[in-house]
């Protein structure tokens, strides 16, 4: 089990993708629409895809939210607003899967236009944003499905995804994972029913086909084996955008360098910079705050806080403390820093209890001060948390090649 979470175990064991060199999409550049909403956890992984497609050959145009046009194109990513993410007095956002689906399916008409004219030879849908796939539907146009996280679908190998917990072994342990599945199988079966009423709406069968691929866009130490992998489901690796050229300075001195990333999450647990700026004085460390929206903090002598490229700052950090939201899990132990995660809600307990089991950091819940500096001294002081990160960031050398899965998934379509 531990080797499947540290290397590439899981790919090889449940998804045997041949890797080897495969030609363009009929030998052309493909046209490709990225459908992403505006939450940087999902626009930014969107837009790193855009610019692998570019790098490619291929012409990738992403519809997202219009915070982040201007910031697509400025580094050469074809960039349309994605109609239709405010909502409107028919939406219920208190109904998870309301929100999930309905909303999806009327963004799905709204936007079909726009991606029709684009002429599109594939479209790729955020996973949550679940109207790209709906709209290449209506359109006639193969789609693949991105996953900027592990693959979050029910597995009847495992626990419910949320609960954070291992799955069970002996007995008593699948009967508690059977037990969770149970109860929860309830709320899944009342999303597929919803999905379905809203794809009727739209003149679309109610059984949902689904995509041709599955771009699980994690490190295999992120993965779970499963019994039922699902054959379209390809690992391709994290996907990661910087959306500034800013370099934030280390603080001067000889202490060890902690990189904070507050999550960016509206679930994120709130206070992080300011508790951790309280209590990682008294290790002597050199702290970088790394924020989206810089900085409104009393900051001491021995610390940094603002908006700079966080692949810059890993590269010098001995730690980074966050809130267990993918991107900025999977990024630190790509570069293979050890982590303290402090989870708030979503995905962000069931992320931090992974890092904890793999061995590359330690979960703070509830947040104190105290709890906080604990954890980041005794990961600083004890070299394992720093071979687990690196075992982690090891893994990705198995991963495949999203664009090379898309174009291939075309190919195997036609």
């Amino acid at each position: 089990m531990q080797e499947d979470l540290d290397g590439a175990g899981v790919l090889e064991s449940q998804l045997g993708h041949d890797q080897q060199p495969k030609p363009l999409w009929q030998g052309k550049a493909m046209r490709v629409a990225v459908v992403a909403g505006p939450d940087p956890g999902h626009s930014f992984p969107a837009i790193a895809l855009c610019q692998r497609f570019l790098a490619a050959g291929d012409a990738p145009t992403l519809l997202t939210g219009v915070e982040w046009i201007d910031t697509a194109r400025a580094v050469g990513v074809d960039a349309v607003e994605l109609l239709g993410l405010d909502a409107t007095e028919d939406d219920d956002d208190l109904d998870d899967g309301a929100k999930l689906h309905r909303r999806a399916a009327r963004m799905a008409v709204l936007n079909a236009p726009q991606l029709q004219a684009m002429t599109l030879d594939l479209v790729v849908s955020d996973v949550i944003t679940a109207c790209g796939g709906m709209a290449a539907e209506l359109l006639g146009i193969p789609w693949v499905e991105l996953n900027p996280h592990p693959l979050y679908r029910p597995s009847k190998g495992l626990p419910p995804l949320g609960s954070g917990l291992a799955p069970g072994t002996g007995i008593r342990g699948r009967l508690r994972d059977a037990t969770m599945r149970a109860l929860t199988a309830r709320s899944w079966r009342a999303g597929l029913r919803q999905r379905s009423e809203a794809r009727v709406g739209i003149g679309l069968p109610a059984s949902d086909p689904g995509p041709l691929r599955r771009l699980i866009a994690t490190l295999p130490a992120l993965e779970v084996p499963r019994p039922d992998w699902p054959a379209e489901a390809i690992v391709v690796g994290p996907l990661h955008f910087e959306p500034t050229e800013q370099v934030l300075p280390i603080p001067p001195g000889s202490g060890p360098v902690v990189m904070v990333a507050p999550s960016t999450a509206t679930t994120g647990t709130r206070g992080m910079a300011e508790t951790a700026l309280d209590a990682l004085g008294s290790l002597g460390a050199r702290v970088v705050v790394s924020r989206l929206n810089g900085s409104d903090l009393t900051v001491p002598p021995w610390a940094v806080v603002g908006l700079g490229r966080q692949d810059a700052l890993l590269a010098e950090a001995d730690l980074a403390i966050c809130g267990g939201g993918h991107g900025m899990v999977a990024k630190s132990l790509l570069a293979g820093v050890p982590l303290v995660v402090v989870p708030g809600g979503g995905d962000q307990w069931e992320i931090a209890n992974r890092v904890a089991r793999q061995g590359s950091g330690r979960l703070v819940r509830p947040l104190t001060g105290e709890a906080l500096a604990e954890a980041a001294g005794e990961v600083l002081a004890t070299p394992s948390y720093r071979d687990a990160a690196r075992r982690a960031a090891a893994g990705a050398a198995g991963v495949a090649d999203p664009v090379r899965v898309c174009h291939e998934a075309l190919v195997s379509a036609r």
